[in-house]
This record gives C-alpha cells, sequence and structure tokens, in this order.
C-alpha cells in the first residue's frame, strides 16, 4: 500500500515539474532568447504544452489574466501540493 502513495506522490511531483518547465519554457520563448524553429526545443515545448495545457484551461476558465501576468501555473502548484497533501493525511495517516 506505501508503494502506491509513493507512485501517486512521484506522478504529483513530476506534473509540478512539467508545469514549472513549461512556464520557464513560455518565457524564454517570449523574451526571444530560444527559438521556436529549433526541432528539439519544439517538441519539449509542445510536449510540456499538450501535457499542461487541459488543466491550466480550466483554471483560465474562472481566474482571468490579471493585466498581462497568468497566475494559473501557481494555483495549479498550490492545488496539487493541496491534493497530495489531502491524500496522504485521509488515506494513508500512519504511513509516514
Amino acid at each position: 500500500m506505501k508503494s502506491i502513495f509513493i507512485l501517486i506522490e512521484t506522478v504529483v511531483n513530476l506534473y509540478i515539474w512539467i508545469v514549472i518547465i513549461n512556464v520557464v519554457l513560455t518565457w524564454l520563448v517570449a523574451f526571444n532568447i530560444l527559438n521556436t524553429s529549433n526541432r528539439f526545443v519544439y517538441s519539449i515545448l509542445e510536449a510540456s504544452y499538450r501535457l499542461t495545457n487541459p488543466a491550466l484551461q480550466y483554471i483560465r476558465k474562472f481566474i482571468p489574466v490579471f493585466s498581462g501576468i497568468d497566475i494559473s501555473p501557481v494555483i495549479l502548484i498550490i492545488l496539487l501540493m493541496f491534493l497530495r497533501n489531502i491524500i496522504f493525511e485521509i488515506f494513508a495517516p500512519g504511513l509516514f
């Protein structure tokens, strides 16, 4: 049972890192530091976009962009951490 919770924690942590990588890559492309005509950069950016966009789009429906600043990745990371903590507090209080 403990290995299932470790797997859940690993998947949530991995998804948090994918969200962070997506944000950083998006900033680097916006400031013309990375060029999307490079196939490797484009493939990494496209993969991170496809993995994070459904969750971010859902959050963007409820929270608008404030003066050009998109805070949906921050909210997604906070929600993922909250979800991870709730799972461990409710379903596995004595395992860790």
